[in-house]
């Protein structure tokens, strides 16, 4: 098996539209909810969300293509094109039948439909579709972009798995890379779910918070009065590559990719198994993948992400794998700063972890001031500061609607 690297950290969120800016912002415990700018909202349960702050796609695109791109898309192509940066990929001096996209989306282009559907029925059901209506929709559609772009003729597809996805790309890359089917892979996930109908839609569920008086800190992983998510948008990408391949070009390596646990709860279609079971398992079998012991294990980005059930069953599921050392894990949950970003919540949280594995630097959970009494006292939940640490293993949480369980393994690289 071959050992596979990360080199290459792209990044556009709520909190930081490159790398370095999201990082700083998450180690200063930056809220990124702000009122909804993007539609009137006044007849909308929720009123907030974590936007990308002042976007405009003439900043990155123009005219013409961004109109043939959704905004999902548009964000994946920014995160991309900063890691392949980020990595220095020169793909000339490169094989690119080697080189493959396996990138993610969850809804893919939700807001490009809703328009199309609204402007369908405004024209008196005339069928005058965008010419562009169906590959702007259409979640592989980024993958397959950015493939076309860079001239990768590798493995491409857009595994989709809800708010699991991203992660679930990430392991499926690393797989490619270890069985030597690939030398270097661009992998990630991109979300662009603010607009009326997702909103919406998740109010009907009841899922998301409603806590329109302190929108700034309704995201609040673990506390007693948690009342749902908080909705996100961004993109993420990491560079993951065969450790040969990155000592070859002298690549700079953030952190090595050991393990990857999937699984599912079998449970519900949107809610998690009360007692973790899926989590369990995806979080056990990553850490037999890497061939370690929970023992091992120094930190776990949690996935968290405020509701009340979802939280308690991580939280249980953790404490049956790491029950001996509990007191010893940091937990921490970037949620309560980004928000969550459905398919592309994993990614940007594989960013996170594999920076605190790189540097030591745990960021905080902020917004939580009760912590829930079901939740074990001796648990480190990283509250209201960032952590300094030695991190040799860490462990990164993402779970989906329809069950799905993913895990993914970083460690410290040591030539």
């Amino acid at each position: 098996m071959k050992r596979v690297v990360i080199t290459g950290l792209g990044a556009i969120t709520p909190i930081g539209k490159n790398t370095k800016e999201y990082w700083n912002n998450l180690l200063n415990g930056v809220s990124g909810a702000n009122k909804i700018t993007r539609f009137d909202t006044s007849k909308f349960k929720t009123k907030f969300a974590c936007e990308i702050k002042d976007y405009d796609p003439l900043d990155y695109f123009d005219r013409k293509e961004s109109r043939k791109l959704d905004r999902f898309s548009q964000y994946g192509l920014i995160s991309t094109k900063e890691a392949i940066e980020d990595a220095k990929l020169n793909f000339s001096k490169l094989d690119t039948n080697r080189i493959g996209v396996i990138f993610s989306s969850g809804i893919g282009g939700f807001e490009t439909f809703e328009k199309e559907v609204i402007d369908f029925t405004k024209n008196n059901f005339q069928p005058r579709f965008n010419p562009f209506f169906i590959p702007k929709i259409i979640s592989n559609g980024l993958s397959g972009q950015i493939s076309i772009n860079y001239g990768l003729r590798g493995v491409s597809y857009c595994p989709v798995t809800a708010c699991a996805s991203s992660t679930q790309s990430i392991i499926q890359a690393f797989n490619y890379i270890r069985l030597n089917k690939a030398d270097i892979i661009i992998t990630g996930g991109s979300e662009a779910p603010i607009t009326e109908s997702s909103i919406g839609g998740f109010n009907a569920m009841k899922a998301m918070s409603t806590n329109n008086e302190n929108y700034s800190s309704a995201s609040k992983p673990f506390d007693q009065n948690r009342d749902g998510f908080v909705v996100g948008e961004g993109a993420g990408t990491l560079i993951l590559e065969s450790l040969d391949s990155a000592i070859k070009r002298g690549a700079k390596i953030y952190a090595e990719v050991i393990g990857g646990g999937e699984s599912s709860d079998a449970y519900h279609i949107t809610g998690t198994h009360p007692e973790g079971l899926g989590a369990y398992l995806s979080m056990k079998n990553g850490i037999q993948e890497a061939n370690i012991i929970p023992q091992n294990v120094d930190y776990i980005n949690a996935h968290a992400t405020s509701t009340g059930l979802g939280d308690l069953s991580e939280i249980k599921a953790i404490e049956k794998l790491f029950k001996p050392n509990l007191d010893k894990i940091q937990i921490s949950a970037s949620k309560s700063m980004t928000g969550h970003l459905l398919g592309g919540t994993g990614v940007i949280e594989a960013i996170s972890t594999s920076l605190s594995v790189n540097t030591n630097l745990i960021p905080p959970t902020i917004n939580t001031t009760q912590v829930d009494s079901n939740i074990p006292k001796e648990l480190n939940l990283s509250l209201h500061n960032k952590t300094s640490k030695i991190i040799n293993y860490a462990l990164s949480n993402s779970f989906g609607f329809g069950g799905h369980c993913a895990t993914l393994i970083v460690k410290k690289y040591i030539d």
